[in-house]
């Protein structure tokens, strides 16, 4: 059976537009996922691994073993490697570790780990540290945040915003230049803010 349906029928929920109801999607959505043509998004999926106390990989069908590293004192959520393709999933061969995070940090959404690749948040942030980033499709001005760029490259910058809904990409390092889109260029590429990072864990 396929473990969206079957973690849905063992935690009460009898019907797939039950589920959907909790997740604010529509039927057809659930029903996707059941037949294995889909998958949800990465907030939608760690939202269910929350739910059914499993991890993102046995939801998937990547894993024999349904629950993660565990700790007494906070939740343990998976960092991913340097992602190609994109918006990461959180499949498998892409989880290079687990890190522990706060639980009150997780009632305030969906929290994943991201390894830093680059020299551009220098010297706060080195190539190789870890983020802990909440994912959340938009920030404030001044905030560090992960952006995907036309879909297939992730970077860490702080944000700017312009009052005509262009963005500057903005590194700590001087040797990097900041990059500016303006509104028809996020569109267009697309530019699409991940999520924004909360913490940081710095790697010797």
């Amino acid at each position: 059976m396929n473990r969206f349906k079957e973690q849905r029928i063992a935690h009460g929920y009898k019907t797939q537009s039950d589920l959907a109801k909790v997740l604010f999607v529509n039927q057809t959505a659930v029903s996707q996922w059941e037949r294995g043509a889909t998958i949800p998004s990465p907030p939608l999926l760690l939202r269910l691994s929350n739910m059914y106390d499993v991890t993102t990989d046995y939801l998937l069908g990547n894993d024999s073993t349904a629950h993660s590293p565990s700790s007494p004192n906070g939740v343990m959520v998976p960092v991913l490697g340097d992602v190609a393709g994109g918006l990461p999933m959180l499949a498998q061969e892409n989880i290079i570790d687990y890190e522990e995070v706060s639980k009150d940090l997780t009632v305030c959404g969906d929290i994943i780990g991201l390894r830093v690749n680059g020299h551009s948040m220098e010297p706060r942030v080195c190539d190789g540290d870890v983020v802990i980033v909440r994912l959340q499709g938009d920030v404030d001005t001044g905030d560090v945040a992960v952006v995907l760029i036309n879909g297939d490259s992730a970077t860490v910058k702080k944000i700017k915003k312009d009052a005509d809904g262009s963005i500057w990409l903005i590194p700590n390092n001087p040797a990097y230049d900041a990059v500016h889109y303006s509104p028809q260029e996020r569109d267009d590429l697309p530019v699409t803010i991940i999520g924004k990072v909360v913490e940081l864990r710095g790697k010797f």
